[in-house]
């Protein structure tokens, strides 16, 4: 998730980084604020992670067909629409697959899958967990 979270921000975290430079003296206050701005990061991707599992709780109690399975019907449709493009995409005699889609594959199994699929035990390590207590 930390590389999720990394490549989202950009470079955000990085220019945080380089203002504490500035703006402290010693190595101690360095460490204190990178250690402070980690903290505040890592609640707002707690934060985040508990608003995707709120909305999925909602949705799964939901009465309507699509609202329970709105994830993996998109998640069947992305799949299978990219993938006939990118076999189809100038393969017509010789078989092969552009350059441009490799990263976009890569992309999208990293964020659709992960999301999902963790997403999902993160989701039912909670509930066991809150059973647990």
């Amino acid at each position: 998730m930390k590389k999720v979270w990394e490549w989202l921000t950009g470079n955000v975290i990085k220019e945080v980084g380089d203002v504490i430079d500035k703006l402290t003296t010693t190595k101690k206050e360095k460490l204190e604020a990178q250690r402070l701005i980690t903290e505040i990061l890592e609640k707002a991707d707690k934060e985040a992670q508990e608003q995707v599992t709120a909305r999925w709780q909602s949705d799964m109690q939901s009465d309507s067909f699509l609202s329970k399975n709105i994830r993996p019907i998109v998640l069947i449709y992305l799949t299978v629409i990219f993938t006939i493009c990118a076999f189809f995409d100038g393969n017509i005699g010789e078989f092969s697959i552009s350059e441009e889609y490799i990263p976009i594959f890569q992309t999208l199994l990293v964020t659709v899958y992960g999301a999902y699929f963790v997403g999902r035990t993160w989701e039912k390590a909670k509930s066991i967990t809150n059973k647990n207590k």
